[in-house]
């Protein structure tokens, strides 16, 4: 990814496509840098300033990586708006390579090319260890990369467009894809946010709740019959809670899990609360 972002920056000239393709290659690596950082320290031993650990800075993690995806669609719809409102015609001269005139349109659509290679291959890696993983970090980026190949796709279609005369067609290039950037950036800010709030565990890429989580309710509510069930999620961990029943000493937590048995890895933690302890949304009602 980084040689895209030199190719791109070598051959970006005035095309408004070529700039807002190249900025986007560069906040892509965003998701990609997040994740091993944040890998990294969530395999760290609690210490005594963080006597929990560290398994919800992949939380802080997934807001950061969909920040930078919200932030590359809105920089794009905001440039390219721009450019339409302003009428700004864009200009590709030739350049001299091996002592030839060549029209500067041609180097950039192959830097375009080449620019949308790395992410497809990548992003259809990522993908499916995302949802193995229940990893909302490695979903967007992903997402991030297919954000890459589809800015790589309009730029090439804007480039050519500038080339035949149509000098909106840059412009509009870059606008159509940065609605549907903008779209995935929004939903996984919401995903992210809700899970720094504690939220119920939301499906991967969804604001709606988690499959698992569904199925975790059915369990806890049938096992423990009266018990009110709150869920959280830290990271790709699921923490429940119950309140109303006596505590048992021993909970065999795989015994709860009636999904996915290769995902039965997500629930590491029930705990028993008393219930005057707890806010339930009845109670808090508008």
């Amino acid at each position: 990814m980084a040689t895209v972002v030199l190719v791109m920056w070598l051959v970006m000239g005035g095309s408004q496509a070529m700039k807002t393709a190249l900025v986007e290659d560069v906040l892509s690596l965003v998701p990609a840098i997040v994740f091993l950082v944040a890998s990294h320290y969530e395999q760290k031993p609690p210490t005594a300033k963080f006597p929990f650990g560290f398994e919800r800075v992949h939380s802080l993690a997934s807001v950061i990586a969909a920040v930078a995806l919200a932030a590359v669609g809105a920089f794009l719809l905001f440039e390219s708006a721009s450019t339409l409102i302003k009428q700004e015609h864009p200009t590709i001269a030739p350049v001299s390579l091996f002592g030839t005139d060549v029209w500067l349109g041609w180097p950039m659509v192959a830097a375009l090319v080449y620019s949308v290679l790395p992410p497809v291959i990548l992003g259809h890696i990522k993908q499916p260890v995302a949802r193995r993983l229940q990893d909302e970090v490695l979903d967007t980026d992903a997402m991030m990369q297919r954000a890459d190949w589809m800015t790589g796709l309009a730029g090439i279609g804007g480039v050519l467009g500038v080339g035949l005369g149509y000098w909106w067609g840059d412009a509009l290039a870059a606008g159509l894809i940065a609605v549907s950037i903008v779209k995935d950036g929004v939903t996984s800010l919401r995903v992210a946010t809700a899970e720094l709030v504690d939220g119920t565990p939301r499906a991967l890429g969804s604001n709606e709740i988690a499959e698992d989580a569904l199925q975790l309710i059915d369990s806890l509510e049938a096992r423990f019959p009266g018990a009110r069930v709150r869920l959280r999620e830290t990271g790709r961990y699921i923490h429940a809670e119950l309140s109303g029943v006596p505590p048992e000493a021993q909970v065999d937590l795989e015994s709860l899990w009636t999904g996915d048995p290769e995902r039965s890895w997500r629930l590491v933690q029930l705990s028993f609360v008393a219930a005057s302890n707890v806010r339930h949304p009845a109670d808090h009602a508008p």
